[in-house]
C-alpha cells in the first residue's frame, strides 16, 4: 500500500459516473491503491449518444463509454466493484475513513463522493431519452437547430432554457402541463418580449415514429402540437446522503461545497461532478475527477519528504523507495503502456531495484 498495513485502500470513489472513474484514473496512475464502488445507473448511462466528448464519436453510447472507462481504471490497476455504499465515516484512530459498503467495511485515507444527481422526471405520456427528451442544453441544442422544441416546466429554469433556445430554432414552446408558472415578474417581462409560446393545457398523448423518435404532443383541449424533441426543467435530486451523513458543507442550490480542487468542509473527503456546482457535462465532470486525483495524490504522496519530516524520521532510506504498492508495481511492469514495454515481474523486484541503487 502507498499508506500502511491499517488500509485496504487509499482511496475510495463512490460512483462509477465520468468524474467518479477519472478521479480513479489519476489516483491508479499516480500510484495510489483506488476503489471505486457504483451501484450503477446514473445520467451518463441514460445516454444513447456521446456529444462535446472531443476523441469520442456520436455513435458511441454512454453505457459503451463507461464500459471503456471501467476498463482503463482495472487495467491500470484499479479495483472497480458494483454495489451500494451504506456510509461513510472518520476513522477514531487515524486519519481515514471507514467505507461501508453492507458487505464491507473498508478502511481508507481518501473518500471522493460522485454520486451525482438524479433529474426531476415529468409525468408521462414521454418519448424515450435521447429521442425526444433531452436532459442536457449545452450537449443537444445542435440536434434541434431550425426544429420545434418543447420546454417542460414552470419556473425559472424552464423559461430561460426556453428563451436560450430561441438561439437555434424560432419553434419554441413551454409546456406548463395545466400548473401555474413559478418565474419571477421579470423573467415573466422577459418572455412577453421573446417569441415563446406559453402552452398550458395538458398533455395526452404523444406520437413517434418508426425509429421511436417524438413527432408530436397530443393535448386534452384536443391540439396537437408537433416536436422534435425538448428538454424537461424540473430541478434536481442531489444524491448527497454520504456528504449529509459526514458533516459536509451543502451550497444553498442543495450541491455540496467544495474548494478549487475538490476537497469538501471535512478534510480528506473529495467531491465531483454533478454533486458539485457547475455546469453538468462530461468534459466538466472529467476535469473535475482529474483535479481531485492529482490533489489526493500531492496531498497523500511520500515523497518528496519535508525538512520537517527529515528532522524527525531522518533521510529516505534506500529501502523505502519506491514508495508505490508491489501490486501496482507488478501492475504497471506488465502494462502495455510501459515504458521498456511490458514485462514479467519478480515479486522481490522493487527490492531488488531499490538496492541497486
Amino acid at each position: 500500500m502507498y499508506t500502511d498495513e491499517q488500509f485496504d485502500y487509499d482511496v475510495a470513489v463512490v460512483g462509477g459516473g465520468p468524474a467518479g472513474l477519472t478521479s480513479a484514473l489519476y489516483t491508479t496512475r499516480l500510484g495510489m491503491d483506488t476503489i471505486v464502488v457504483n451501484r450503477g445507473g446514473g445520467r451518463a448511462a441514460m445516454m444513447t449518444d456521446t456529444h462535446n466528448v472531443i476523441g469520442v464519436t456520436e455513435d458511441v453510447s454512454g453505457n459503451e463509454f463507461l464500459q471503456t472507462a471501467r476498463e482503463q481504471v482495472e487495467d491500470y490497476g484499479g479495483t472497480y466493484q458494483r454495489g451500494f455504499v451504506e456510509s461513510v465515516d472518520p476513522l477514531d484512530d487515524a486519519d481515514g475513513f471507514t467505507v461501508d459498503t453492507g458487505e464491507d467495511a473498508l478502511a481508507v485515507k481518501r473518500v471522493v463522493l460522485a454520486t451525482g444527481f438524479s433529474d426531476g422526471r415529468p409525468d408521462p405520456p414521454l418519448p424515450r431519452t435521447g429521442k425526444g427528451l433531452h436532459w442536457c442544453l449545452h450537449c443537444d441544442a445542435f440536434m434541434f437547430v431550425g426544429e420545434p422544441v418543447f420546454v417542460m416546466g414552470t419556473g425559472e429554469a424552464a423559461a430561460h432554457v426556453a428563451m436560450i433556445m430561441l438561439n437555434y430554432t424560432d419553434d419554441v414552446d413551454v409546456l406548463t402541463r395545466g400548473e401555474e408558472p413559478e418565474w419571477s415578474e421579470e423573467t415573466g417581462t422577459m418572455l412577453d418580449s421573446h417569441p415563446v409560446e406559453i402552452v398550458e393545457t395538458e398533455l395526452s398523448g404523444k406520437r413517434t415514429d418508426e425509429n421511436g423518435w417524438l413527432e408530436a404532443y397530443e393535448f386534452e383541449d384536443g391540439s396537437v402540437r408537433e416536436y422534435k424533441g425538448g428538454f424537461p426543467m424540473l430541478g434536481s435530486d442531489y444524491h448527497a446522503e454520504l456528504a449529509d451523513g459526514l458533516g459536509v458543507e451543502r451550497n444553498d442550490d442543495g450541491t455540496v461545497a467544495v474548494d478549487d480542487h475538490g476537497e469538501t468542509s471535512v478534510p480528506g473527503v473529495y467531491a465531483v461532478g454533478d454533486l458539485t456546482p457547475g455546469h453538468n457535462q462530461i468534459p466538466v465532470a472529467m476535469g473535475e475527477g482529474a483535479d481531485a486525483g492529482i490533489a489526493i495524490h500531492k496531498d497523500l504522496r511520500k515523497f518528496p519528504r519535508s525538512v520537517a519530516d527529515i528532522e524527525g524520521k531522518g533521510a529516505v532510506e534506500d529501502a523505502e523507495v519506491p514508495a508505490i504498492s508491489p501490486e501496482l508495481f507488478a501492475t504497471a511492469l506488465q502494462h502495455e503502456g510501459h515504458a521498456a514495454g511490458p514485462r514479467s515481474f519478480d515479486e522481490d523486484e522493487p527490492e531488488a531495484a531499490a538496492d541497486d541503487d
